[in-house]
């Protein structure tokens, strides 16, 4: 039985204020212990929300790592510095650094082993674009995503990954995958998983990044293939993000 995992991703976002506010409003949800639950908050909330969390169930992740552990590389943060900011998580690919930061699969590839290394958890994130899904590409790109880093990685360091589909034209769009769709596509690489390894594509946690809010999460994590959400704006607010954690439990 594959356990939820609900991670709310910041993004540039946030402050001390909004950080000390969620933490307590988790700490009193009363969010079964059968869901896990990371938040994902800027650099620079890191060491803050490693103290904040000290005693909580919750986990801290990170948005994203440099693949080299040291060096003049400005601006840039490694493995090791999250470990020591108390990271177990960090998302890898996520579409804005692909887009916007030019991060193709072998940067992405880079980047999971880094953190691998480290003994962090990548959270590979995969989607494909409007004009990929309209052009009937959507085998092609999501498991060529998947399988430019799997195909390179052994069969232990695969199974220590968690995949987030993120359909990059449902992010901060407001437009939703209908559960049907999500649940499509997290089957088709499941059963791509399952082809490699049996045991991977039954144990693989797969989450849905795509605009999950309060009002849709429970209808999505019914689905059979979605094991939990990569929440984007909702995260921000949370009263919607701790009804997401509950709608998974």
């Amino acid at each position: 039985m594959r356990k939820p995992l609900i991670a709310g991703n910041w993004k540039m976002n946030g402050s001390p204020e909004l950080l000390e506010t969620m933490t307590q409003s988790l700490a009193s949800a009363q969010i079964s212990s059968s869901v896990d639950v990371a938040i994902i908050p800027p650099f620079t909330l890191l060491t803050s929300a490693q103290g904040l969390l000290a005693d909580s169930p919750v986990a801290l992740g990170a948005q994203t790592l440099h693949p080299e552990s040291s060096g003049a590389y400005t601006g840039e943060i490694s493995a090791s510095m999250l470990v020591q900011c108390g990271v177990t998580c960090v998302l890898v690919g996520h579409s804005e650094r692909r887009t916007l930061f030019g991060e193709d699969d072998q940067a992405v590839l880079a980047r999971v082993r880094a953190a691998l290394a480290a003994g962090l958890t990548p959270v590979l994130c995969i989607g494909e674009t409007l004009e990929e899904r309209e052009a009937d590409r959507v085998e092609s790109v999501v498991l060529g995503q998947v399988s430019a880093v799997f195909d390179a990685l052994s069969a232990e360091e695969r199974s220590q990954l968690v995949i987030a589909y993120e359909p990059v034209w449902a992010i901060g769009t407001g437009r939703t995958a209908t559960p049907d769709q999500a649940q499509q596509v997290h089957a088709m690489i499941r059963a791509w998983l399952s082809d490699k390894d049996p045991a991977l594509g039954e144990g693989m946690r797969l989450l849905y990044g795509g605009s999950m809010k309060a009002d849709n999460a429970a209808d999505l994590l019914s689905r059979p293939d979605i094991d939990g959400g990569l929440i984007g704006g909702a995260s921000l607010k949370p009263d919607d993000f701790i009804a997401i954690c509950h709608a998974a439990g």
